[in-house]
């Protein structure tokens, strides 16, 4: 049995985003999870004698800072290369040749294919054509697959694409085509790149996003890695995701609506810590924790946000003895008492709760509000009106959130009241 090895976005040397204010994070791992897990992969395709890897763009974040990024890629397609191991690989927008301006040779066990038109590949040892494209510039939004050729008869065909197919949330657009389109090719499996999270988009042929083999930020939650694919006859006998990130991000949401203090509540954010902890293997795993649900701690939680959010890192840490990080931590609970019962409510706290709801700042209040704390701005450190989490005083939608916020606290806190009277 043939077995290949396909992944996708290993966006080598991008940095993992969200802990760098921690001490106690491992730093130096982070900083090296992308390397490791590429190491990862190199060792299952030479654990399970691939024959080939096949990687669908994105092998890096742009340019280099320095050639070490080249130089470690290119020691582990040498690695291969030491097993008889082949690799093809199709340039995504991420090392488009107009943004990567740095190049290596690499050992000739790997091809990479053309970016001004569909390149066939075949290794008739294997009964394989692979058949792909890259990208000459960052932005790609022509259907690439339109122009790749049909099936070869008498071989096991695959296709090698970084698109967005018809456009997934979080992706630019970019190289987009169809289901069809693909299906129309006659090839065995499609192997494509672009989407960071594993998708089995169909089944007949096998059309997969593999996903990224390293979450890099809160928004990369759950097993990464690629798609080990065997071969039998003329066909693909199976497809099995495995696993190869170092670290694990998750978004846990705890529900607090059976929890009546707030150590009650701790010991149900510590039950559904243990469970990340549980599904993650040996790996750290960097969490995102939101709390949800009607809850009689709702007020108690609400205010005082950042004493509860190291409340909960600490118990994080008591858990996970150095294995688990609290990235952030959601306050998203509710007062026990629904607010459409209270707001139909005919006493005076239904009256002064509708006239709260009631009560919206028109635009022209809120942009001179945000002109009135432009002073404001100018004292803040710059670490917080820069980067992924800035605030800007002077700018009106912010003003409108915090404005939002101070009702929905001011609502909380008197269904709170009114619950526990």
């Amino acid at each position: 049995m043939l077995k290949f090895l396909h992944a996708a976005d290993i966006h080598l040397d991008s940095p993992l985003r969200g802990l760098e204010r921690y001490d106690t994070a491992p730093l130096e791992a982070i900083r090296n999870a992308c390397r490791r897990a590429l190491e990862n992969l190199v060792e299952l395709a030479i654990a399970e004698e691939a024959a080939l890897v096949l990687l669908a763009g994105d092998l890096y974040d742009g340019d280099w800072k320095d050639y070490n990024t080249g130089l470690f890629f290119t020691r582990q397609v040498a690695r291969l290369r030491d097993h008889g191991i082949r690799v093809v690989i199709v340039a995504g927008n991420h090392d488009a040749e107009s943004r990567i301006t740095r190049a290596l040779r690499l050992p000739d066990n790997a091809r990479i294919l053309s970016v001004k038109q569909p390149e066939t590949v075949v290794l008739d040892d294997l009964g394989l054509a692979v058949h792909g494209q890259g990208y000459a510039r960052a932005a790609v939004t022509d259907d690439l697959a339109a122009a790749f050729p049909v099936g070869l008869k008498g071989l096991l065909n695959i296709g090698l694409l970084h698109t967005s197919l018809n456009g997934r949330p979080g992706h630019a657009p970019y190289a987009p085509c169809s289901v069809e389109r693909l299906r129309s090719k006659g090839y065995a499996y499609w192997a494509l790149g672009h989407v960071h999270a594993r998708e089995e988009v169909c089944s007949d042929p096998p059309i997969i996003f593999p996903g990224c083999i390293q979450g890099r930020h809160a928004r990369e939650t759950g097993p990464k890695g690629c798609t080990l694919v065997s071969v039998e006859g003329s066909g693909i006998a199976s497809t099995e995701h495995r696993d190869l990130d170092l670290i694990r991000w998750s978004l846990c949401t705890v529900d607090l609506s059976g929890a009546g203090s707030t150590e009650e509540a701790l010991e149900h954010a510590g039950r559904a810590i243990e469970a990340e902890l549980e599904r993650a293997g040996q790996r750290p795993v960097i969490v995102r924790l939101r709390l949800t649900g009607p809850s009689r701690v709702d007020e108690q939680l609400k205010a005082r946000p950042e004493h509860w959010t190291e409340e909960l890192r600490n118990l994080g840490a008591s858990l996970a003895s150095g294995e688990l990080w609290i990235e952030r931590v959601l306050l998203e609970t509710r007062p026990a008492l629904g607010l459409e019962e209270a707001l139909a409510r005919g006493d005076a706290l239904g009256r002064l709760l509708r006239a709260i709801q009631g009560e919206r700042a028109d635009p022209e209040r809120i942009a001179a509000l945000a002109r009135e704390l432009e002073p404001l701005r100018a004292k803040l450190p710059e670490e917080l009106v820069l980067g992924d989490d800035a605030i800007d005083p002077t700018d009106p939608e912010v003003v409108a959130e915090a404005l939002g916020q101070a009702r929905e606290l001011l609502v909380s806190r008197l269904l709170s009241t009114a619950t526990q009277r």
